[in-house]
């Protein structure tokens, strides 16, 4: 006897709704260290890696302080997923800051059912 679930076929329209197979949403995460003086290097660190997000058409959610720093990004598109050449440019730019080091990034993963 088998102990997998058989395979629930959806409508459509329910698979857009729940986020489901071809409207599935990726996204990935990040952490680094940063090496922040005072707040107000920090506000100016987020400012820069905010433009830098927008620019992309992602968007990021996530928090920190003046020593660390982690987030998880994904398109600012409706059904709209990251890819990793935003993972790879995103990377980039976190290496080459000069506040910035440590980076680790995650792969992509769903974000809505992870």
């Amino acid at each position: 006897m088998s102990s997998t679930k058989p395979r629930t076929t959806r409508s459509r329209r329910l698979r857009k709704k729940l986020y489901l197979d071809e409207f599935a949403v990726y996204g990935f995460e990040f952490s680094c260290d940063l090496g922040c003086e005072n707040e107000e290097s920090l506000d100016n660190f987020m400012d820069e890696l905010i433009d830098f997000i927008e620019a992309q058409h992602l968007c990021l959610g996530g928090g920190g302080d003046e020593k660390s720093f982690s987030a998880f990004v994904c398109s600012d598109e409706r059904y709209g997923s990251a890819t990793q050449e935003n993972i790879q440019n995103t990377h980039d730019w976190l290496t080459k800051h000069q506040l910035v080091s440590n980076v680790k990034m995650g792969d992509l993963v769903d974000a809505n059912h992870c």
